[in-house]
């Protein structure tokens, strides 16, 4: 691991600040970045933790229904806090990789990485959320722009994400089990306008939605609105763990449990 300094601002403002400085790189969690650093493939020369930011912590409904959580929020306090506003929601959080991950990891230290096979971009995917920053607010369709890779600006900090809450809703993962990422993770949420299906673990180009899914269970949401219905092999991710036309493959069968749940 490369030598750094590191800094713990108490606001926003003071992250900002800390942010702007050369080499600079904010600091979630850790759960991905430390690993990065210790295999030092990133150099930073100053991280900003953000850990000690209370205004971006914790769980709560805002006027217009929707559940928001702070982006310095812990798997595990989304995974409690959120259980009687969003319960598909805080499932998904509560089976993030093991407890020592969901105590020191955020919910905006997820989404900034936007690791193609995590659970929270399929979560905010699949729901329509706003991620909120020191700046802007971004919808999810617009955020996510393939692997690794989101609409953020250099130093913009995730401070708030917005769930709108749907009808029914259900995430089902199909775990690497040494890992317990997505080897294919399906987020399905009904809402009153239609229906909306995310897809995390399988595309080179990381979450995405299956339009075809989508239009099927707003008229119809029932796993047998899916039968004949398949995303093609290519493009998918092809690794030791499975190959691209058997993740293709559980793209339809998770998304026929995940709406079997859903009910």
């Amino acid at each position: 691991m490369y030598a750094f300094d590191v800094e713990r601002p108490t606001s926003v403002a003071d992250a900002v600040a800390a942010l702007g400085k050369e080499e600079a790189q904010a600091l979630g969690g850790g759960q991905t970045l430390i690993p990065t650093l210790k295999q030092r493939l990133a150099m930073p020369s100053v991280l900003v933790s953000l850990t000690g930011i209370a205004e971006i912590q914790g769980v709560c409904k805002d006027d217009d229904g929707r559940v928001c959580i702070g982006g310095g929020t812990k798997h595990a306090v989304v995974a409690k806090e959120a259980a009687a506003h969003y319960p598909a929601l805080a499932e998904l959080a509560s089976h993030i990789g093991d407890p020592a991950v969901r105590n020191r990891g955020t919910i905006g230290g997820s989404l900034a990485n936007n690791d193609p096979s995590a659970c929270y971009p399929a979560a905010a995917l699949g729901s329509g959320a706003t991620i909120v920053t020191n700046t802007r607010e971004i919808a999810a369709d617009d955020y996510f722009q393939g692997m690794f890779t989101t609409a953020l600006d250099e130093g913009e900090i995730i401070t708030e994400v917005k769930f709108p809450v749907p009808e029914k809703a259900k995430y089902m993962k199909f775990e690497q089990p040494a890992s317990r990422f997505a080897l294919v993770g399906v987020f399905v949420a009904k809402y009153a306008d239609g229906v909306r299906v995310a897809v995390t673990g399988a595309s080179n180009d990381g979450v995405f939605r299956w339009s075809e899914a989508e239009a099927a269970l707003s008229k119809d949401f029932s796993a047998g609105a899916l039968d004949g219905l398949s995303v093609p092999g290519d493009g998918m991710i092809s690794d030791l763990h499975g190959s691209g036309d058997y993740r293709a493959h559980l793209v339809a069968v998770m998304t026929k449990r995940a709406v079997a749940a859903a009910h």
